[in-house]
């Protein structure tokens, strides 16, 4: 198995990312390429590892790269000009069958587009979607999309449910996965036009193309632990991400200043330290790792945009059980399975 990793997507890029392979490459069996400048690549190895690339291991390569593409550059323009970025480089390589999952935490919108136009989309999927996976009581929930299309069509919604049913039962072995609608409220006639023509087709096509669907879910009843997955739109779905994280770091921030306040507060805290790492555990998004791009014909994976060396580690992993799961191969026979029968 070889994994493909854009070395210059990211806030932290490259140390982060290169940190993150050297950190996983004895963690995981399969092979890491790195994609991006060869020299500057090279020099980063060297100084985090102390020693050449080839002396690291040797389930570990470069592919040169000399190009890459910015979080402010325009998806579609950069996809298309910029041949020689490191996403685009690594999307090539991901369709050519060089690599079997590629992972950036690159700009959201120029990954959607390299991974339509050059490696597609899945026949039956209108648009990819980004699956995050968020911490939840005594369970997790997955978030679908967290940020690759921020207008949307009911279609799209329904789509989206669909995906993340079939992703939910054959990777995470979720026998009827939950289903909900983000809304402002669990009333049928809630929300904006578009979650109401969603919810409408959801509850209409729900049992059609097998989805458990139990209607509209409020922010505050997402982590319950009753739910197994979440549908919205890109741009609501990135917001509710991204205020989901800062949230759990002002909790963990506060509790550790609150625990450590004085003397008596450190004390007071010693035999509840078991507890309190374990909360910490289940707070920290960065065990997680990053989010598969469902929809795809092969696998894509968007790291967080801010990820750190431990984050990129964990992504890595993570990478290699979606290829071993074969969550993607598994999302192909559902959707072109019944497209294949009409014939």
């Amino acid at each position: 198995m070889k994994i493909i990793l854009d070395a210059m997507g990211g806030d932290n890029a490259p140390d982060a990312n290169i940190q993150g392979a050297l950190n996983a490459i004895d963690k995981v069996k399969a092979e890491i390429i790195l994609v991006g400048k060869e020299e500057v690549i090279r020099s980063k190895i060297k100084e985090f590892a102390g020693k050449e690339m080839e002396e690291v291991s040797n389930r570990l390569s470069i592919k040169n790269a000399t190009e890459s593409i910015e979080m402010c550059d325009i998806p579609t323009v950069a996809i298309r000009k910029k041949k020689d970025s490191s996403m685009v480089v690594g999307f090539r390589m991901l369709k050519e069958g060089e690599g079997d999952v590629f992972i950036s935490a690159g700009n959201s919108g120029a990954l959607l587009t390299g991974a339509t136009l050059i490696v597609g989309r899945i026949r039956g999927v209108d648009r990819p979607a980004i699956a995050g996976m968020l911490p939840a009581y005594h369970s997790q929930l997955l978030l679908i999309d967290a940020g690759a299309n921020t207008n949307c069509k009911p279609i799209n919604l329904l789509q989206f449910a669909q995906m993340a049913s079939v992703y939910l039962k054959n990777t995470y072995k979720i026998k009827e996965p939950k289903i909900g609608l983000l809304n402002i409220g669990t009333e049928e006639n809630k929300g904006n036009e578009l979650v109401k023509e969603s919810y409408q087709l959801l509850k209409e096509k729900s049992k059609e193309v097998g989805i458990n669907f139990v209607g509209n879910v409020e922010g505050r009843d997402a982590f319950t632990g009753e739910i197994d997955a979440i549908v919205t739109d890109g741009f609501t779905g990135n917001v509710f991400l991204k205020v989901t994280e800062g949230l759990g770091k002002f909790i963990k921030t506060t509790l550790t200043e609150s625990l450590q306040h004085n003397l008596l507060t450190k004390i007071a805290s010693i035999p509840a330290l078991p507890a309190i790492k374990k909360f910490s555990k289940s707070m920290d998004y960065k065990s997680y790792g990053g989010a598969l791009f469902l929809g795809v014909k092969k696998p894509v994976v968007k790291a967080h945009g801010s990820s750190d060396k431990l984050l990129f580690e964990y992504t890595i992993i993570q990478a290699e059980k979606f290829v071993e799961n074969k969550a993607v191969d598994k999302m192909k026979e559902e959707f072109e399975q019944p497209v294949q029968n009409k014939k």
